[in-house]
């Protein structure tokens, strides 16, 4: 939260006050940092040193065509999972061939455009993937490149709906099971072999599990070059974790160092895929305070934000702080308020029992809600999503113009 910092009582963005922002682009509003995204995603690419090496964004974290773009001129590759998110790549001006493409339900039509357009790798998750993306290839008189996502049966210590690596996960290739489809690979007419991937999970916070998954590929690694097959790569994947509250995360730096420490007799290419490491940071979500329901030890804000715009508290109960855009007298006391929203679910909250000086009409400032923030927004209650603007530095950019009730039931129609 580094671009975040009061000025003279404002909570800025950079060198823009968010007061600025909503009085120009209204509320709700997803608000980014250029700054943060830049030195988040420099911090791993510098940690590499001379390794080879390869980053890949996870676009799932934040897909927005603006934060695609600045990551693809910084050098950034890409880890995608839907033919959406190769074509916001593509018009993001991302390359394709620094790009791996994951994900458990890849269709033919997306396979075969991956290949159309020269993706760098498959990440294979299924022997029936394999073979589809084999026949697929055959079809266009294509060779696929492909990588298996081994599933290493890791604990990652994480919510248990963001652990990708148990054995009883949906993600990946069963650890017992990868050296034998390894093998058909290699006998596949239209199949190239390039690594080994895996991915254990998200929002970790010790580098113990990224080890710990490393030593079992190094496993599998030894067996497979006693088969005469020969990896070029081998991709980590992402997971690793932010400071919502009170978690201690290894920094990038910290990160990478573990890695290179196991990798260093290695002489593979090393990828990662991270994501919320990248992003999460650098962004807020203004919210306008509408009303306010007293209730004796603890009352309610009703924000005009709700969980249609910022999902991560109903789903995962997830913390996420919640700042005044305007500092308040530190003297004065504090009430105890669940921060909620307009949507018709008692699910609907930002925050609950968070202590704050508020008053209807008050600006407050989500913060952390840079990845998995937007792009898990919807239309329930028919409530238009919201705007997006990146600041870099005294300069405030919509992004992303917020919907009408007009974009969301164009293409509806009634019956005659």
């Amino acid at each position: 939260m580094s671009a975040f910092v009061y000025r003279r009582g404002v909570l800025y963005a950079e060198h823009v006050a968010l007061s600025t922002i909503a009085d120009t682009f209204g509320t709700p509003c997803y608000v980014y940092s250029k700054a943060d995204i830049g030195d988040n995603w420099r911090a791993f690419d510098n940690a590499f040193g001379q390794r080879d090496h390869l980053i890949c964004y996870a676009v799932k974290a934040n897909s927005n065509l603006a934060v695609l773009n600045l990551l693809a001129r910084l050098g950034s590759g890409f880890d995608i999972v839907s033919e959406g998110e190769l074509e916001r790549v593509l018009h993001a001006g991302g390359d394709p061939g620094r790009s791996v493409f994951s994900g458990v339900g890849k269709s033919g039509r997306e396979i075969r455009r991956a290949l159309e357009v020269g993706i760098y790798c498959f990440n294979v998750e299924s022997a029936d993937e394999l073979g589809r993306i084999n026949s697929v290839a055959g079809d266009m008189g294509a060779i696929a490149p492909v990588s298996l996502r081994v599933n290493p049966n890791i604990d990652p210590k994480t919510h248990p709906y963001i652990a990708t690596g148990l054995r009883d996960s949906k993600f990946g290739v069963a650890f017992d099971q990868a050296a034998a489809l390894y093998r058909e690979a290699a006998a596949m007419p239209n199949i190239e072999i390039r690594g080994i991937a895996c991915h254990i999970g998200s929002q970790l916070t010790s580098t113990t599990p990224f080890v710990d998954a490393l030593d079992r590929l190094f496993d599998l690694i030894q067996g497979l070059t006693q088969d005469g097959i020969t990896l070029h790569h081998i991709d980590i994947g992402g997971g690793l974790g932010i400071v919502y509250h009170d978690e201690q995360p290894p920094t990038p730096g910290e990160y990478v160092s573990a890695l290179l420490k196991r990798l260093k007799d290695s002489p593979h290419k090393v990828l990662i895929e991270p994501g919320r490491a990248v992003v999460g940071t650098a962004g807020v979500l203004l919210t306008k305070a509408e009303y306010l329901k007293p209730d004796g030890e603890k009352g309610f804000v009703i924000v005009d934000a709700g969980m249609n715009d910022l999902l991560r508290p109903a789903l995962y109960n997830a913390w996420h702080d919640i700042m005044s855009v305007h500092q308040k007298d530190p003297t004065m006391p504090q009430h105890l308020y669940d921060v909620v929203g307009p949507v018709c679910e008692t699910g609907d909250f930002l925050g609950l029992r968070r202590p704050l000086q508020v008053a209807a009409g008050d600006l407050l400032a989500v913060t952390c809600v840079g990845a998995y923030g937007f792009v898990m927004s919807s239309n329930y209650n028919t409530r238009p999503r919201a705007a997006e603007v990146m600041v870099d530095g005294d300069q405030a950019y919509l992004v992303r113009e917020r919907e009408r009730v007009d974009d969301l039931i164009r293409g509806e129609h009634v019956l005659p």
